[in-house]
Parts: structure tokens; C-alpha cells; sequence
């Protein structure tokens, strides 16, 4: 466990006096990280509040890992054969974007972890991009947060580096949707590293496929088949694939697959050298895979990678240490609590690497297709007044994280501290004060799920709206 700033290498304050560090700008609230949790937090805030609403990012694009590496939303429908839909709000808001594009589609539950929302990330981008600007979110990318300024217990402002050079962005709240919780290991929160206690779970490159035949691969058995002979190649010798197992899928466009495969392990994605070296590895890979697949997989052989995720997937990294700490009893075990924002039916899907290195997915569901509640809590660092988290950093333990790090999931979260942020400011209140039934009541006038639905859901591939009709409008 850490509790304190990171200064292996000091920190921009300790060698820049922060007075001499100029205001770039000044904001209601600042949301550090544009992937899937944090642009669902600036949509919650800004349509909850007329709060000014900041959002910055390192990449060139919105999403993160949704548009960098993914193709699939999980987490919107508990898995089994009477799937319920426990996800709404401004996540129902992103797809229907989508839908509205004929950018998506469902896809069956194939690998356990319930039906999947496919999507065209390309157009997922511009989804993104086109909320944010109609919100009157201020966006901005190519931003790095390199320090966070504290006076005692108070957060001040976010330092960051761009085009401009180093400025300084002060805020009244400040949302933490960074993945790595870099803005609370920064502002000295108490946090875990993945690693520390359990083994951390792998990283993974994705990559995609063009000119696969998919009608000669079902034929032949899918993913039966392919299961059959990626262990086979392993065991002969024949291909050096890290892992045994793997899994793909069809896109929206014809003849095109995304696949994840590789395994990445034995880095850590809060070290930028380690980072780098996992990048490297992570590509290496999925060309490893690539000359499997043509040489060993029907419907392959005239196939070609055409992408690989713009950066690696890290599953965990950095837990924030809330005030209340999911764990797997309360996944497993249905918990519920008073202080609900959202709900989780998928099950603990935890990627790692046995002790002879070997590829290991462990799976542990949640009983009789249920769900659990997700409490506030876990989306408050321990002490905070104007901080939240949101994203794969919340505070969990690592079996309670592999369940709840789907990206429908986190979609949720960020919905949740959005609107907590906003009622924050509204009533001059700090994160830990806010009136629990005036934010429960918000989050169901816009959508949020937080009771298990009575109806189930339909997971036919056009069945988006069919199951959006059936919720109460927003």
C-alpha cells in the first residue's frame, strides 16, 4: 500500500515554485481522463448543474481504452439465459448515438461475461466528441496532469503540460477518471498497486483482422475449433503463443475481426519505462497470433492485421482506497446498500498468469444470474472533501475489481460522480456531505438503473431500442 506522493523522481512542485506556474484556466470542475468513465462524468455534471465543466486528456481523441483498444461495451446486461439490463443514464445516452449511426449491434454472451454492445470505435470517437461539445464540456486533449497542488488536506489546482507548456487548472471539485489514479496518488490519497497482495491481472494488445472468410470458420467449429488448435499449436511447438486461449469476434464491417489474445505480464503500467517495454511486447504478439491464425485457423489464410489498440489494455493498476471498499463477498454475496449508485451483474473475471506462466482466466459468478450495489463510498477517496474517482481506479479489492471494470460499469460510475459533483457545488457541500437521496433521486431522473429489472432484456443483434423502449423515458 501506498499512502503518500510518488517522488522517486520528484515532482514538478518540488523543483517549480506553484505561484510561478501560470492559471490556464479556472473551472467548477475538472475531470482528469476522457475515457469512458470520465466523458460520462462531464456529461452527468454539466446536465445536472450549470456548472463549468473541464476535461482533459493526454490522447488526441476522447474514449480511452473504448476507442484506443475496444469494440465492446460489457456490463449493461447480467449473463445467463434470463439477462436483465442493469445499466442506463448517459450510457444509454452514448449508445443510442451509436445506434442511431447503425454503429452498433448486441453480441451474444460467448465468453461468459453476458452480452456484449458492439460498436465501430471509429464512429464511437466522433460520438464522443459530438456529446461533449453539445454539453458545452471544455475539452482539452494533448493535456498531461503532472502534478496536483495541496495546501494540508486541500486540493487547489492540477497542474498539467501541453503545447502551451505548464500551466495550472484550478477547480472546486476534481474527478479522478485517469485509470491509473494518477490525480490521487499525486494529491497524497492512500492507494494499492495491483501486485502487491494478489497477482496483478495481464495487459493485453488488441488487434483486428480484415478479408476473414467467418462463414468457413463457423464451419469449421469457431471457437471450439479455434480453442482446439491454438492449444494444439502450443503444445507441438509449431507457433510460440504466450497463451493457449484467446478470443475473437465479427465487427460491424464484413469480413473484419477484432481479437484479444495476447498477454502481457510482469510490467508495471505506473513505470513509463516498464509501460514501454509492455507496448513492445504487447505488438510483437499479435503478430505472433496473425501468422497462427493464417497458418492454422480456417477462413484465415488470406486475413491480415489492419489495427492494433493505439496503446496496450491495462485491466488494473492503482486502487484508490475509499471509504467503503468493494469486495468479493459483496459481489458474490448480493450485497446492497444504502448508499446505492449503480449495479453490477457481471461475473469476476480475473486474467492472470499461473505460477508456471502459463495463461489463467478465473471466473466465479455471482448466484442465480443476480446482481450487487455499488456504494457512493467506493467512488470517494478516504478523507476526500472534493475529489472522486471513477473508472477501473475506484476502491476495491482485486477480486471485486475484476467484476466490476467492465466498461458499462464504469460508464455508471462516472454518471454517479458526475452528478454527485454537481449537487456537491449546488449545496456547498463536501464529497462525503451530500444529501445520499437528493443524488439517488437525480441519478433515476436521468436513467441510472439502481433496482434489478423485472423484464428481461432482449440480446437479439438489432435489439438495442427494443429493450430501450421498455425503459422509462429520460
Amino acid at each position: 500500500m501506498s499512502d503518500n506522493r510518488e517522488t522517486t523522481s520528484g515532482t514538478m512542485l518540488d523543483f517549480l515554485c506553484h505561484a510561478r506556474i501560470p492559471v490556464l484556466l479556472e473551472t467548477d470542475v475538472l475531470v482528469v481522463g476522457a475515457g469512458s468513465a470520465g466523458c460520462c462524468a462531464a456529461l452527468a455534471a454539466r446536465q445536472t448543474a450549470d456548472a463549468s465543466v473541464v476535461l482533459i486528456d493526454r490522447g488526441g481523441f476522447p474514449g480511452g481504452i473504448s476507442t484506443q483498444a475496444l469494440d465492446t461495451f460489457y456490463g449493461f446486461f447480467t449473463p445467463g439465459d434470463a439477462p436483465r439490463k442493469v445499466v442506463g443514464g448517459v450510457a444509454n445516452v452514448v449508445v443510442d448515438a451509436l445506434d442511431a449511426a447503425g454503429a452498433v449491434f448486441l453480441r451474444p454472451n460467448t465468453y461468459g461475461a453476458g452480452t456484449g454492445v458492439n460498436y465501430n470505435p471509429e464512429r464511437l470517437k466522433i460520438v464522443w466528441d459530438q456529446l461533449l461539445q453539445a454539453a458545452g464540456v471544455r475539452v482539452l486533449l494533448h493535456t498531461q496532469l503532472v502534478d496536483v497542488e495541496t495546501a494540508g488536506a486541500a486540493v487547489r489546482s492540477a497542474v498539467v503540460v501541453g503545447k502551451q507548456g505548464f500551466g495550472r487548472i484550478i477547480a472546486r471539485r476534481f474527478i479522478d477518471a485517469s485509470g491509473d489514479a494518477d490525480f490521487c496518488a499525486l494529491a497524497g490519497f492512500p492507494f494499492e498497486k495491483a501486485g502487491e497482495v494478489e497477482p496483478a491481472q495481464t495487459m493485453t494488445t488488441t488487434f483486428r483482422m480484415a478479408n476473414v472468410d467467418l462463414d468457413r470458420y463457423q464451419a469449421a467449429g469457431g471457437k471450439a475449433m479455434l480453442a482446439s488448435r491454438m492449444a494444439d499449436a502450443v503444445d507441438r511447438g509449431s507457433h510460440a503463443l504466450p497463451r493457449k486461449a484467446g478470443s475473437l469476434h465479427r465487427m460491424n464491417a464484413p469480413g473484419c475481426v477484432a481479437t484479444v489474445a495476447v498477454r502481457v505480464t510482469g510490467f508495471d503500467p505506473t513505470d513509463a519505462e516498464q509501460l514501454t517495454l509492455a507496448e513492445i511486447e504487447g505488438r510483437r504478439q499479435a503478430f505472433l497470433y496473425e501468422h497462427f491464425l493464417r497458418d492454422c485457423v480456417p477462413g484465415f489464410d488470406a486475413s491480415r492485421i489492419i489495427g492494433m489498440s493505439t496503446c496496450i489494455g491495462v485491466r488494473e493498476s492503482r486502487r484508490v482506497f475509499g471509504e467503503y471498499r468493494l469486495t468479493r463477498d459483496d459481489c458474490l454475496g448480493r450485497a446492497t446498500f444504502a448508499d446505492k449508485v449503480m449495479l453490477c451483474g457481471a461475473p469476476i473475471e480475473d486474467h492472470r498468469a499461473a505460477a508456471d506462466g502459463a495463461d489463467e482466466t478465473h471466473w466465479a459468478y455471482i448466484p442465480e444470474g443476480g446482481v450487487y450495489e455499488v456504494p457512493y463510498r467506493s467512488l470517494v477517496p478516504c478523507g476526500s472533501d472534493v475529489v472522486w474517482v471513477a473508472g477501473r481506479c475506484f476502491s476495491a479489492t482485486h477480486d471485486a475489481h475484476a467484476s466490476c471494470r467492465s466498461m458499462a460499469q464504469t460508464m455508471a460510475m462516472g454518471h454517479a460522480v458526475g452528478v454527485a459533483a454537481a449537487i456537491s457545488l449546488a449545496d456547498d457541500a463536501g464529497a462525503r456531505d451530500i444529501t445520499m437521496t437528493r443524488l439517488q433521486d437525480s441519478l433515476r431522473r436521468q436513467g441510472a438503473v439502481l433496482e434489478l429489472p423485472d423484464g428481461v432484456a432482449a440480446t437479439d443483434a438489432n435489439s438495442w431500442q427494443t429493450n430501450r423502449s421498455q425503459e422509462a423515458p429520460q
